[in-house]
């Protein structure tokens, strides 16, 4: 199942809105992740991923709740297979 995964904002690169990047903590495990929809992103904030995109800004305690619920349902060991 492809869902989006919450992670934590750790760093940014770029200045045009279109080629923003930054790296994304879900966990322990940290991603490249394109952030052209969340124009308004900074370290530190909280994203929902999904296929390398982050869609939205999310409050910590509502990532932490679905990150909480996704890994209880065992959907994040894709994540960490793509990782290794």
């Amino acid at each position: 199942m492809c869902l989006a995964v919450p992670g934590r904002i750790t760093s940014i690169e770029g200045d045009d809105p279109i080629f923003r990047s930054g790296k994304v903590n879900f966990g322990g495990i940290v991603k490249e992740v394109n952030l052209s929809y969340v124009p308004d992103a900074k370290i530190d904030d909280y994203v929902m991923v999904h296929v390398g995109f982050a869609l939205s800004i999310v409050d910590e305690n509502e990532a932490k709740k679905v990150f909480g619920y996704l890994k209880q349902m065992g959907e994040l060991e894709e994540l960490k297979e793509v990782a290794e």
